[in-house]
């Protein structure tokens, strides 16, 4: 069961729409919602029954621009997270169209509700990725890390984030509280990079992609869960975050230790050469053999506490769990 230890004022029972709430992160923040005794109202494209009491199901159409009002009129917060997966096919142009427009389109179509249905939202709180950033070669030698301040790459990830994020800004017009959530690479069993990362390793080859130095800013999906409410129940937030784990590993390191975790010693360690990975994945490659290293300093100023704050202890509980 998820869990959070946030230090905020203790929020009343909310209701809570969530866009992508049958996705990876969505579903994990309906079990960390619901726990808590908020009540969750996931969009679908189509209308679904629910076998919990504080769950239920509402009907959007982002094509049509089409939403269920009685939804939003409900709503005390909106978390949106919808958008096609950065990952999953390979980067067409037609997929990638289909990757920006899945961001922006849905967040026109909930500025336009709540700017014209009569609604009590109080705080809308978006994902946004750290794809913002490019490679830490473009990064000031003067800075140690990405922070929010600094401007978003121009390579596709990069310039998508930036709409992204553009997209859903019109709330605040609407006197709304926006949180926009920059999400490193989640580690979860149930899906990401993670299950990928233990496919080789489960047959005794610890897998290190390209150099292996590339450095992965991660965040463990119970600290991801935990940071959006976090964001939900503190009002004193605003802007961007990044939702990152203060340590950043390298994909060597981070690759190495799995296998430990998972095989003791009885495993070997194989170079896949970015080469390959070019040819495998063409243009999404360099995402996986980028080097992003990205701070969390903002949020944990604010008052975050990452229960999870080591790659140690991520991976130590992610291989144990049942």
């Amino acid at each position: 069961m998820l869990t959070t230890n946030v230090s905020a004022k203790i929020f009343s029972m909310s209701t809570i729409l969530i866009t992508g709430g049958t996705g990876l992160l969505g579903s994990a923040l309906t079990e960390l919602l619901t726990s808590k005794g908020h009540d969750v109202i996931i969009l679908t494209r189509e209308q679904k029954s629910s076998h919990s009491p504080n769950i239920s199901y509402a009907v959007w159409n982002v094509k049509d621009q089409n939403i269920d009002k009685n939804a939003v009129s409900r709503a005390d917060y909106i978390i949106h997270l919808a958008g096609a997966g950065v990952a999953d096919k390979r980067w067409t142009k037609d997929r990638k169209k289909e990757i920006v427009e899945s961001r922006t389109e849905s967040s026109a179509l909930l500025v336009k509700a709540i700017k014209e249905i009569p609604n009590k939202v109080k705080a809308v709180i978006s994902a946004s990725a750290i794809g913002y950033y490019g490679d830490d070669e473009k990064r000031s030698a003067k800075k140690p890390a990405f922070t929010e301040d600094m401007r978003p790459d121009k390579e596709f990830l990069g310039d998508t984030c930036r709409l992204w994020e553009e997209s859903i800004e019109p709330v605040q017009k609407e006197g709304k509280r926006l949180v926009k959530l920059r999400i490193g690479i989640v580690l979860s069993n149930d899906g990401g990079a993670l299950p990928e990362f233990k496919k080789p390793i489960k047959f005794g080859i610890a897998g290190v992609l390209g150099s292996g130095k590339q450095v992965i800013s991660w965040i463990h999906i119970e600290d991801v869960c935990r940071m959006f409410l976090f964001a939900i129940e503190n009002e004193n937030m605003h802007g961007v975050y990044n939702a990152v784990a203060p340590t950043p590993v390298r994909n060597k390191d981070l690759t190495i230790l799995l296998a430990e975790k998972m095989k003791g010693r009885f495993f070997i360690h194989a170079h896949v050469p970015a080469i390959a990975l070019r040819l495998m994945l063409g243009e999404m490659s360099v995402e996986v053999l980028k080097s992003a290293t990205v701070s969390s300093d903002k949020v944990r100023v604010d008052g975050f506490t990452f229960k999870y704050p080591t790659i140690e202890g991520a991976l130590e509980n992610l291989v144990n769990e049942k």
